[in-house]
């Protein structure tokens, strides 16, 4: 049953998105990472993608409203169609490990930089929270690079906290 889109925010709509999709949302990871980290290769994130998008772990699109469209700034691709998305949501699901509850995780939240700053991001950030209010989560969980200071900034405005911090240590693997 395809699902009709809805407003998200005023000139947006958003849709639910569907196993077709993958190589889309590959493409958005992939983006997002580039903006933080333009030399890397993140090819491996199609791994990533094949590991854990499923029917249980919802994607929404993010499309601009009919005759707003830029075409010179739409995030094109060759499996897209004219209308490319301009932001993307998928959530998974996690366990809190000190209470054990499940509650929704999001794994990526993506603007393309020519549509940021219009409160998409905030939109996007309500939405989820509705969602998982309705099905009964109690919290939202996500990870977020220290260096991206415009992500922390939002979600320190919608009044997440730092739980926790993910620390990592690079091994020197000499023979």
């Amino acid at each position: 049953m395809l699902k009709v889109p809805e407003q998200l925010i005023p000139g947006y709509s958003i849709r639910l998105g569907s196993a077709l999709d993958r190589a889309l949302l590959v493409k958005f990871m992939q983006r997002s990472y580039q903006d933080i980290f333009p030399q890397g290769d993140f090819s491996h994130l199609a791994q990533t993608v094949e590991q854990y998008f499923s029917n249980k772990t919802p994607l929404w699109w993010v499309d601009e409203a009919a005759g707003e469209q830029d075409t010179e700034s739409s995030f094109s691709t060759s499996s897209s169609s004219l209308n490319s998305p301009v932001a993307c949501l998928w959530v998974g699901n996690a366990i809190d490990q000190v209470g054990g509850s499940r509650h929704a995780h999001i794994f990526l939240l993506y603007v393309v930089p020519e549509h940021r700053r219009r409160g998409i991001g905030t939109a996007l950030m309500r939405y989820i929270e509705n969602w998982a209010t309705q099905r009964g989560d109690r919290q939202i969980g996500l990870q977020v690079f220290q260096s991206n200071q415009a992500a922390l900034n939002l979600y320190n405005q919608l009044g997440y906290q730092t739980q926790s911090l993910w620390m990592v240590k690079s091994l020197n693997m000499e023979k």
